[in-house]
């Protein structure tokens, strides 16, 4: 007599079906961790390549800047003007005693100037609408970028001082580290900074009578109105760390802006 049960019917037991879950749920944490990891590492690459082309504008902009230093300058004029917002006095501008006395460039602190230095330029030029004072200056880890009509007999290095006329140009610089960002960095970028100090973003070669020589020199031509070509380095990092390992993500840009302007 039959009681209505089918034999042979097999099924899967609790323990099979933990044993497939449990796997199932191992297949999916991989997915997902490889696709964070994924995520991840799309987000720092972008950062990588929009702070590359960020510092690349910035190195175009000072080279245009220092490229056309200098015009017009007095011998332009037939009828020479008395008023020096007509012209520029030099290509590069300095204090103190702008326009009448020189002084020496140095690098890595030395030198007489408050600007040209390491970190601190003024250039000038007409951009169109006049003469005008174009200076960069790198505070902390921000580089401002200034421009200000060139006033007559005025102090180019006040001038460019003035509250709301300094605008920041780029931020994350890290050419003038800390003590505690130089060790971090030297540790993932070892030749970043050989010497273990400051990279200048500034570097001037001067005109002498055989061709332009790396300032400062002993040759009477150690002064800003001698200097013919600025090689720019900018070392900057992205707004965040790697995501992956935590660590600074650091990019080097050069450029070399030459002055065309032979007259001054």
């Amino acid at each position: 007599m039959m009681d209505g049960r089918r034999s042979g019917v097999g099924g899967f037991s609790l323990l099979e079906l933990l044993v497939v879950t449990s796997i199932f749920l191992v297949i999916c944490g991989i997915i997902f961790e490889l696709l964070g990891r994924s995520q991840r590492n799309y987000s720092s690459e972008a950062q990588m390549s929009g702070s590359f082309q960020e510092a690349r504008l910035v190195v175009d902009q000072m080279v245009r800047d220092f490229n056309q230093s200098g015009y017009p300058d007095l011998g332009m004029f037939s009828v020479k003007p008395t008023d020096t917002t007509q012209y520029a006095v030099g290509p590069v501008a300095w204090d103190p005693g702008y326009p009448a006395a020189a002084c020496n460039i140095g690098t890595g602190g030395g030198g007489t100037c408050v600007t040209p230095g390491d970190f601190d330029l003024i250039v000038e030029t007409n951009t169109g609408s006049g003469v005008s004072w174009i200076r960069y200056q790198l505070l902390n880890e921000t580089l401002y970028r200034t421009v200000v009509p060139k006033t007559n007999g005025g102090d180019p290095v006040t001038t460019t001082s003035g509250a709301g006329v300094m605008v920041p140009f780029l931020t994350n610089v890290l050419n003038n580290p800390t003590a505690a960002q130089l060790a971090e960095i030297t540790a993932t970028y070892p030749t970043m900074f050989p010497l273990g100090q400051a990279v200048p973003i500034f570097q001037y070669s001067c005109d002498t009578d055989t061709g332009p020589k790396a300032c400062p020199i002993a040759l009477g031509a150690n002064a800003p109105a001698y200097v013919r070509d600025v090689d720019i380095t900018l070392i900057m990092a992205t707004p965040t760390r790697n995501m992956q390992t935590q660590k600074l993500m650091i990019v080097e840009l050069n450029g070399r802006g030459h002055r065309l302007n032979p007259s001054n």
